[in-house]
């Protein structure tokens, strides 16, 4: 492979100088190349093989028991001033994160190799995409990118001698959670990230290109870098209409993009199409549309809870090719994790390395356990997964998971609103969640751990998005979790989704009706298709209900929220609290 990029080279021999490894091998992509590092990775046990025959092309992976899951306390963003990262981000001084990090870093590959990963997040050459780099030791990581991003020769070509690209590095270094740090320097286009072996912290054109720094760029260029699933829905008459929806974890998103339509709407001709199950990029086109494409190529998604029943698309991508991290190794080379399909094994080997029986209280697997798989494996993926001007988005939504306040859906007043909805979007704390459990937390448009600048600069570029657009999507809002007295569930959830999915496009093309309220407008029970759905009666006006003094109560948490972003707070947040007040009033 010939280099002709010398900053490139130029940067690599820099941090070559800084982590001493043994050799440099630059990744070229090739299935080759695959099969190589794989069989290297079982030989010092960093992989396991699975079953070929049942699993083909699959293998599995422990992190260190202390490492499984995002450190955000240990994440930063690294700006010259610190108004810049804004009151929801950890802050440090260039200057000080590159000392630190050098520290950590120095000598941290020795007696190992570097790998150099040229990738495109998004389709290589689309106006869409980026370009990074990234160093790392880790042969786990090398095979992921292989999925989650497009690699190797095609990318550099691309790059050519002297393209934009992000600087990523990475080392396991010892994995003490000590020494671990993830750096993002969004005024140097850098990311560093030391100590661990995580995905989430070491896969870098993940949440660190595509979101922390994507977000810097985007405001600084006109696009927007968001943690939304995209997911396209052809209706009867083959008309495709597609939205991009962000929600906080642990309500859904992986489940929604690549949902099954009921047998209700099934019959009527609908199919949904899986663009993308948690970044989206979108872009103002020349035809004053916002269009979006999503910037990996594979899924990376938790395994407990992912079954047959909840996801069958997701259960038919993983039989192959895919990397399975810290679930139950069963005695036959398969896998299995709780919640799981049946039969629950009888016994097999924990994601600690420890022989496990069932009926003890100790979990098979890590409830952040993984599979990384390709996303063209996936029955329900879109033939535009490379096109390089992506989708156009008819609606965006925004949801949460709130046991009494929001109803099932309604629809902002106009673009500026349905920012202010984004901007105070929240969920409640569930058990597996740190923290009180029931506790409302604030996560504007699920971008709280992810937005790499100042928040109020963030909501200010999404009301200056809408400005932009000749026809800005419509904005929603959805709740799939509202409970009853008894604290159980009033919808049913998974396929059924579609229904209000179906009167969000209808609404966007103007063909269904709707009741106006004082926070948007809610669809009344006619407006929606319960064809086939047997809900004790009551129910859908229970799930549509507004309760205006529970609102009035939650306008006092939206005050005390955006308290924290001062004067730099856009004046059009506090109109729109202002308008609902009155609403409400």
């Amino acid at each position: 492979m010939i280099i002709k990029h010398k900053k490139l080279l130029s940067w690599v021999k820099e941090m070559a100088a800084l982590c001493k490894p043994d050799k440099i091998v630059w990744i070229d992509g090739t299935e080759e190349e695959k099969r190589r590092l794989e069989q290297e990775a079982f030989r010092t046990g960093e992989l396991i093989e699975l079953n070929q025959e049942k699993l083909p092309g699959c293998v599995y992976h422990r992190t260190s028991p202390t490492d499984v899951a995002r450190t955000e306390h240990l994440t930063f963003i690294c700006t010259k001033k610190k108004s810049d990262a804004g009151p929801t981000n950890n802050w440090m001084s260039p200057k000080e994160a590159f000392e630190k990090g050098r520290q950590l870093f120095k000598n941290s590959m020795v007696g190992r190799t570097m790998y150099v990963i040229p990738f495109s997040m998004g389709p290589v050459g689309s106006a869409f995409s980026k370009i990074g780099i990234e160093l790392t030791d880790s042969i786990y990581v090398v095979l992921n990118m292989r999925i989650m991003t497009r690699i190797g020769s095609a990318v550099l070509e691309r790059l050519g001698k002297d393209g934009e690209f992000t600087k990523g590095l990475h080392s396991k270094a010892d994995l003490d959670p000590n020494r671990r740090l993830i750096l993002h320097f969004p005024e140097e286009n850098t990311i560093w990230s030391v100590g661990s072996g995580y995905g989430g912290n070491v896969l870098l054109g993940k949440k660190c290109l595509s979101l922390r720094l994507g977000s810097f760029l985007g405001n600084k260029e006109g696009w927007l870098a968001e943690h939304m699933l995209i997911m396209g829905i052809e209706d009867p008459s083959g008309y495709i209409g597609y939205i991009a929806a962000a929600f906080p974890s642990a309500c859904g998103k992986t489940n929604l993009a690549m949902l099954i339509p009921p047998e209700g709407l099934k019959k009527k001709g609908y199919r949904i199409w899986t663009v993308g199950d948690d970044i989206a990029w979108m872009r103002i086109d020349t035809d004053g549309q916002l269009w979006a494409v999503n910037p990996e190529a594979g899924f990376f998604g938790v395994a407990p809870g992912t079954n047959s029943k909840t996801n069958p698309n997701m259960m038919a991508a993983i039989r192959s090719n895919t990397i399975y991290t810290n679930v139950l190794l069963k005695m036959d080379k398969t896998v299995w994790w709780e919640g799981g399909d049946p039969p629950v094994p009888d016994e097999g080997i924990d994601w600690q390395g420890r022989p496990w029986r069932p009926g003890t209280d100790v979990l098979s697997s890590h409830p952040n356990s993984r599979f990384t798989v390709p996303a063209r494996q996936c029955p329900s993926i879109t033939n535009r997964m490379e096109h390089h001007h992506g989708v156009p988005i008819s609606a965006i939504i925004f949801g949460g998971r709130r046991a009494r306040l929001a109803p099932l859906v309604y629809e902002a007043f106009t673009w500026r609103h349905g920012v202010y909805m984004g901007a105070t979007m929240a969920s409640e704390r569930t058990a597996a969640q740190y923290g009180k459990q029931g506790e409302v937390r604030r996560d504007p448009m699920a971008m709280l751990p992810f937005c790499g600048y100042n928040m109020a600069d963030y909501f200010k570029h999404w009301l200056q998005m809408g400005k932009r657009m000749a026809r800005p999507p419509k904005v929603f809002h959805v709740n799939w979790f509202r409970t009853d007295e008894n604290g159980d569930y009033l919808w049913p959830g998974f396929g059924e989704n579609l229904r209000v999915l179906e009167w969000v496009i209808d609404r966007c093309r103007a063909g269904v009706g709707a009741a106006e309220s004082p926070i948007g407008y809610v669809p009344r029970v006619e407006d929606l298709d319960l064809n086939g759905l047997n809900l004790p009666n009551g129910t859908m006006d229970k799930l549509l209900e507004i309760n205006k003094i529970e609102w009035k109560e939650e306008l006092k948490d939206h005050r005390e929220f955006f308290k924290m972003f001062g004067k730099r707070l856009p004046k059009e947040i506090w109109d729109e609290y202002r308008a609902l007040e009155k609403r409400l009033a």
